[in-house]
């Protein structure tokens, strides 16, 4: 048996009728509810690691067919709203589910990877993807983190992936934003823990 197509996203998670309307928005999305779509896809992405990974991806399609069809922006209207609905409540997810919170910051940076704007990150979602990554890093989250990583180490891998390579687009990023993200790459590869002069260094430039 080969290899399934790139195109074959992985919806064999979804019962029958979830399956039929994810494919039906990939081929025609005008004939389906785009803002059901939108939450289906999220409330999936929040509770399973692999499609969180995986919606990026088929959310860009969907976004791709609805443009092309119908010049209109349902979809990422609904997406949009939604994942800042589940921004704004991040805390009472943290609190409820740290692997709804670690699938929603996994899921949110995979958007923010995907979806651009005339080749530029999408600026409503910059806040938000800063502020999910800073909060995996605050004193109170640490120990959660670091128990994460050891049972997660790849997907922490991929995110971290995202990081890196939107701080080498210095095109898309100001300089502020690049220092910033060098020092989550810099804080994860010491082991959680920052030095006296990593500390100095980044608080100094900040307040230049």
């Amino acid at each position: 048996m080969g290899e399934p197509s790139k195109e074959e996203y992985k919806i064999q998670c979804f019962d029958a009728e979830t399956q039929q309307l994810l494919k039906t928005a990939l081929k025609d999305p005008g004939a389906v509810d785009l803002e059901k779509v939108a939450n289906v896809i999220v409330d999936h992405s929040l509770q399973d690691s692999v499609f969180s990974k995986e919606a990026g991806r088929m959310c860009y399609a969907i976004i791709q067919a609805e443009s092309k069809q119908a010049g209109q922006s349902v979809f990422r209207r609904g997406l949009l709203n939604r994942l800042q609905q589940e921004y704004q409540t991040r805390e009472q997810l943290r609190a409820r589910s740290l692997q709804g919170w670690v699938c929603y910051v996994t899921f949110i940076c995979n958007i923010f990877d995907y979806l651009r704007v005339n080749n530029m990150p999408m600026m409503a979602l910059v806040n938000p993807v800063y502020d999910c990554l800073f909060r995996l890093a605050q004193p109170d989250s640490l120990s959660k983190e670091e128990e994460l990583e050891k049972m997660n180490g790849q997907r922490m891998d991929e995110l971290f992936v995202l990081i890196r390579d939107g701080f080498l687009l210095p095109a898309g990023l100001s300089s502020l934003a690049q220092l910033l993200l060098l020092e989550i790459i810099e804080f994860r590869a010491a082991g959680w823990k920052t030095t006296p002069a990593a500390h100095k260094y980044y608080y100094s430039e900040l307040s230049d």
